[in-house]
């Protein structure tokens, strides 16, 4: 009997340690998960030549969607790395997973929807018909018909003039980033350019587009926004942030300011 009770209370203490590593493991692990959600590191696009939002400048990257995303990560407490890219690669790179987000003057439609999850929107655009200022045939939305036309790659623009080819006869050619279209266009190898107009206006404004004028500002009934954008399902977490950072940074006067900058 002596030895049967000293067995079952070897046993019984055998238990206890076991159940005490156990929990030990339990909180390690979740202290190990709480550090390793702080620690994360988004990886967030931006176009790489889409000057007033996003432009190189002395080998940094300024602009609207840069400034605005580094205020709402400095209010959030998150941590990203800036991949600027060719706008036509930055959905697709959503999708695939390569990148957890994206600033890059993304406009929010509903059929991107079926492929992406966007935030609350941040500002206003719309679509542009850009011409050489010494242009003068082209003034009015009926004026484009027979044209030649410039658009970047996957935007909104080239979606409205292939909608619209047939209504209107147009000759479509296509082109990786901005400054390439405006180009085309300056140099009189296009008729005419859709380009967002806080883009264009600033890039006449400030004298890196003499060349050019708008001719129509908005081809749309209802101006477009742009939000910030994750995989469809994806990252809710850097979403949420996101509006809640951009609200803050409306409430206290940053946002007015990094906007006021370009405008």
């Amino acid at each position: 009997m002596k030895v049967k009770k000293i067995m079952a209370a070897l046993v019984v203490s055998a238990l206890a340690v076991v159940m005490l590593a156990g929990c030990g493991s339990t909180e390690k692990e979740s202290a190990s998960s709480t550090e390793s959600s702080a620690d994360k590191v988004y990886t967030i696009a931006c176009d790489a030549k889409y000057a007033p939002f996003s432009m190189e400048v002395d080998g940094k990257y300024k602009g609207i969607d840069v400034e605005l995303l580094d205020a709402i990560a400095k209010e959030e407490g998150f941590k990203y790395n800036l991949k600027p890219m060719d706008f036509s690669g930055i959905i697709p790179g959503l999708v695939s997973g390569q990148l957890d987000g994206a600033i890059a003057g993304i406009t929010i439609t509903d059929e991107r929807k079926k492929t992406v999850d966007f935030s609350d929107p941040y500002i206003k655009s719309g679509s542009s018909i850009v011409v050489n200022k010494d242009n003068t045939s082209i003034n009015k939305l009926a004026d484009i018909t027979g044209k030649t036309v410039a658009v970047k790659k996957g935007t909104t623009g080239a979606k409205f003039v292939e909608d619209n080819k047939d209504k209107y006869n147009l000759n479509i050619t296509y082109y990786d980033d901005s400054p390439g279209m405006m180009m085309a266009v300056a140099n009189g190898n296009a008729d005419f350019l859709l380009e967002d107009y806080p883009v264009i206006s600033y890039q006449i404004k400030i004298g890196e587009q003499a060349k050019l004028r708008v001719a129509v500002e908005d081809v749309n009934d209802n101006p477009p926004q742009y939000g910030f954008a994750v995989k469809k399902g994806s990252n809710a977490d850097l979403l949420k942030m996101f509006n809640e950072g951009l609200k803050k940074i409306k409430d206290n006067g940053t946002y007015d300011k990094i906007i006021k900058q370009y405008q």
